[in-house]
């Protein structure tokens, strides 16, 4: 059998959120007992909790919500890369062309250990130049394992509008701890919720055989 690592988030209370944004919380509705033969939950989560796919719409107005998204891009080969240097933005040179070139799925490691615990605002981001690079090698797919594409403080969102741009699909929040860079079948799908501008998923790599 294939090996598999799970790349998601475990969805928890105390889930590191976006400043502002919605908590994370699960409580029991019914729980098992004389009268009540199951357990069953209610979530308080955000479209953006933990490892997740951004929908077009939540960059573009006019764009698809998560439930109208393509799933095509979600499955499938990809390569898992390192990104070198520091700083705010993962750049051009920051990325190994010579193992990206040709790849449609590309998802771009910045942590050295993911800061599951805590909530970091200064996370690399990628800059548009970057995206624009990964468009005309061939890439549709970007995953990263930083909370968003842009920085924080961004108000003009560049590197999403350069994925608006190319027609491609984004997902945030992943965890590459102790995976190796290479190539991987990527399973990534995101909850079919509509009207929403993302969605939390479960993503996982397998081993190609």
């Amino acid at each position: 059998m294939a090996k598999m690592w799970d790349i998601s988030q475990t969805l928890r209370p105390d889930l590191p959120v976006w400043p502002g944004d919605t908590v994370f919380d699960c409580q029991d509705v019914w729980t098992i007992g004389p009268d009540c033969p199951v357990k069953v939950s209610r979530l308080t989560l955000s479209t953006h909790s933990g490892a997740h796919a951004d929908a077009p719409s939540h960059y573009d107005p006019a764009g698809d919500d998560i439930a109208a998204t393509p799933l095509d891009l979600y499955i499938g080969p990809c390569t898992l890369v390192t990104a070198s240097g520091a700083g705010g933005h993962v750049g051009p040179a920051d990325l190994d062309w010579s193992v990206i070139d040709g790849a449609r799925r590309v998802l771009v490691r910045t942590y050295s250990r993911f800061p599951s615990d805590n909530w970091d605002p200064h996370f690399r981001a990628l800059h548009a130049d970057t995206i624009d690079r990964l468009a005309a090698s061939g890439c549709r797919l970007i995953g990263v394992d930083a909370a968003s594409l842009d920085p924080q403080t961004s108000k003009t969102m560049d590197a999403h509008h350069a994925v608006r741009r190319h027609d491609m699909r984004i997902l945030e929040g992943l965890v590459f701890d102790r995976i190796p860079d290479g190539g991987y079948e990527l399973i990534a799908l995101p909850l079919k919720i509509a009207g929403a501008d993302a969605a939390p998923l479960r993503a996982v790599l397998r081993e190609l055989p």
